[in-house]
């Protein structure tokens, strides 16, 4: 049985503030300065260079991946960290594609983040050859699933909604209809139980610093399912995914496995935050997880939509269809988070009029959830949102 009261202590939460936020960036965990530090003092500056055999640096991305693959479902040796999101979509997708040279649509949807979209745009635009990104409303992804697809990629919990799509169904259907599947678990990792196992995922990918609370930049994830990981075609054939970098060999081979997804220089300090906050997950159970999630989530709905009619909830009412954020439309939506934020409440805002909250179990409890709803009422309902200051927009929503 988890305890979240014992997860909240291994948390910096700022003095009079609500987080709300966890699924854009998750908070430090107090003992990531420690293994910064450890990083810095300790591995980089004693052993310099040396870091990379002593300190085992160059393991890092391996050992890392193994740990998230045991929050989604991975087995050992199928998962591994480095480079940014956009990067592994990018990889995961091209692969996908050279495994169904003969297709030619990739098939996704409007509540996939903009720049999983944006990547594949790019890269079929480069590969020519009458490639086709086409894209449906969520709820007709099932019924655009035909013998025409050559890859299905869905982000698996909408970033502006929470919806959740039925991967192990739609995987199932893709497959049916001879497609590959890539999934975008950016809104997964770390937010619900996962398993792309038993989904029968052809490809995943993930970053760490939302809910896995990895910090700003934190490097990201790709999964790729045992029976592709000799085929997979590693578009960006980077020097640590080659079977032998120092051979320095003037052709490209690529590695074993999942190793052959590495491209750059793995960036150690941010890794060495990743790993203390995944130390945390060693005391959670996601099933714990998610059953604390959809309580929370619960509660806060119905005390907003009781106090807040003007709001407008964006997420399914079933707690089994979303993901752990909640969301409401709002006219207003902007100014308004932007008020509810300086009353120490923070959660954020998507275009058009998404007021967003994240729901972390492992931070958060029933007083904040009642705080937090408190406080958005008071905002919406006194129009307090109707302030010039609320709706100057800033660079980052």
């Amino acid at each position: 049985m988890t305890d979240f009261t014992a997860t909240k202590r291994m948390f910096h939460l700022p003095e009079g503030m609500t987080y709300l936020d966890g699924n854009s960036l998750g908070p430090l965990p107090l003992a990531t300065p420690q293994r910064v530090g450890q990083t810095l003092q300790d591995e980089w500056a004693e052993m310099v260079i040396t870091g990379w055999n002593r300190a085992e640096w160059i393991h890092q991305p391996a050992r890392l991946g193994d740990r998230i693959g045991r929050l989604i479902g991975a087995p050992e040796g199928t998962c591994v960290v480095g480079d940014t999101l956009s990067i592994k979509v990018f990889q995961a997708l091209a692969a996908a594609l050279a495994l169904r040279p003969d297709r030619k649509v990739v098939l996704s949807d409007t509540g996939n983040f903009p720049s999983d979209l944006y990547i594949a745009q790019g890269l079929l635009g480069a590969l020519g050859q009458d490639l086709e990104l086409r894209v449906v409303a969520p709820e007709e992804v099932a019924d655009h699933i035909t013998d025409e697809i050559a890859v299905l990629m869905l982000t698996e919990v909408d970033y502006r909604t929470g919806r959740k799509h039925d991967m192990a169904a739609l995987t199932a259907k893709a497959h049916g209809a001879g497609a590959i599947t890539v999934w975008d678990l950016a809104h997964s990792a770390g937010a619900l139980p996962v398993d792309v196992t038993g989904a029968k995922a052809d490809f995943a990918v993930g970053c760490t610093y939302k809910f896995l609370n990895g910090g700003p930049g934190a490097p990201a994830f790709i999964f790729v399912a045992p029976q592709h990981a000799m085929q997979a075609r590693p578009i960006l054939a980077g020097w640590l995914g080659h079977a032998a970098p120092f051979a320095f060999e003037a052709a490209y081979r690529p590695a074993d496995g999942i190793a052959r997804m590495r491209v750059g220089t793995p960036p150690i300090i941010q890794m060495a935050a990743l790993e203390a906050a995944l130390n945390i997950w060693d005391h959670v159970d996601m099933n714990d997880l998610r059953t604390r999630s959809i309580e929370l989530s619960e509660r806060f709905i119905h005390a907003v939509t009781q106090a807040c009619p003007d709001l407008t909830l964006a997420s399914p009412t079933d707690p089994a269809q979303r993901g752990s954020q909640v969301s409401f439309h709002f006219h207003e939506g902007y100014a308004a988070m932007q008020a509810v934020i300086a009353r120490g409440i923070i959660g954020d805002f998507r275009a058009p009029d998404i007021m967003r909250f994240g729901i972390t179990p492992l931070y958060l409890d029933e007083a904040d959830i009642d705080h937090a709803a408190a406080q958005i009422a008071e905002v919406i309902n006194s129009k307090e949102w109707d302030r010039p200051e609320f709706k100057v927009r800033a660079a980052v929503t």
